[in-house]
């Protein structure tokens, strides 16, 4: 698709005040948009379930590097059944049981997460004006944290499915996904963006990562493009996602490199879902000729963090 109508950077940095979501629900608010979701908004979604059946949208954790992902999480057995095949009694030393340990820099394009208000800035100052050195070195994130999201994310999601949309296999690498595209899938399957929603975005990427192996970052990655900002502020969405790390690369401004990012998390109080795997739930929406469903995110309970690896799950 061509990409006509893409915003100049002056009128994307005019976004950061035009839309705005600061003070509107408190000085001291630090969970954002999802405010957005009303127990009535729940309700909705609840209604949207028929036939009890459940997807995930996580991709699966990988311990192994790959050019996309050189340092990836980290796994090792502290205990395991090896000790134990002889089958011997428990002894003082430990109890016949395996554990883990893991850790992992989930930012970045091949782990499924989300983003808390505290991960982005602008002009020195994060959601709702608070300053950025309110997420620091020593302490974390003391402002934004994940944990605001501990009642988890429950809404209805609406998935645009642009690949399809437009008939092809993927969104290029380096193109972004248009206005167009969301109003096109629409018109064409029979939703509207509404107050509250999760707004899904399958660009194709993940299945291209399927087919022909991953890429160093370097090649690039498609995503939203700046210009779709203003239908996210409009429609009032609580979170936006998709199966790529949510901004067009390389990079399409100068000033604002991140404009995803930075706009929808700092302005507008936008949560992201990032590096979802949304293949089986595009599947799942073409069987029933139906792109809204009920949507389960939650977020684990980190304390001062800048988000949380996730695992959402779709419900048709």
């Amino acid at each position: 698709m061509p990409q006509a109508n893409i915003p100049s950077e002056e009128e994307v940095l005019s976004y950061f005040d035009k839309f705005s979501n600061w003070g509107r629900w408190g000085e001291d608010d630090e969970l954002g948009a999802p405010n957005f979701i009303t127990p009535a908004k729940v309700k909705q979604a609840i209604a949207t379930v028929q036939d009890g059946v459940r997807i995930t949208m996580s991709r699966t954790i990988s311990f192994e590097p790959t050019v996309d992902a050189p340092s990836p999480p980290v796994h090792f057995m502290v205990e395991s059944g090896e000790g134990w095949a002889s089958g011997d009694k428990v002894s003082s030393r430990a109890f016949p049981a395996a554990t883990d340990y893991f850790g992992m820099i989930f930012h970045g394009t091949t782990v499924t997460h989300v983003d808390a208000l505290s991960h982005f800035f602008w002009n020195g100052k994060t959601y709702n004006g608070k300053p950025a050195h309110l997420v620091s070195t020593s302490l974390g994130a003391t402002f934004g944290s994940v944990e605001e999201a501990k009642e988890g994310i429950i809404s209805r999601a609406v998935l645009v499915d642009v690949p399809m949309i437009r008939g092809i296999d993927w969104v290029e690498r380096g193109e972004g996904v248009m206005i167009d595209d969301i109003l096109a899938a629409e018109e064409r399957c029979g939703f509207k963006v509404e107050e509250g929603d999760v707004l899904l975005i399958r660009t194709g990427q993940l299945h291209r990562r399927n087919v022909e192996g991953p890429v160093e970052r370097s090649k690039g990655s498609t995503a939203c493009q700046a210009s779709v900002l203003p239908l996210f502020y409009e429609r009032g969405i609580a979170m936006m996602g998709s199966d790529t790390g949510n901004d067009v690369n390389p990079p399409q401004y100068e000033k604002v490199p991140s404009p995803i990012h930075q706009v929808s998390i700092t302005a507008m109080g936008i949560w992201i879902l990032d590096n979802a795997d949304l293949e089986g739930v595009a599947q799942a929406c073409k069987e029933r000729n139906r792109w809204e469903f009920m949507i389960s995110i939650g977020p684990l309970r980190l304390h001062n963090t800048t988000g949380s690896p996730v695992n959402p799950i779709a419900i048709f």
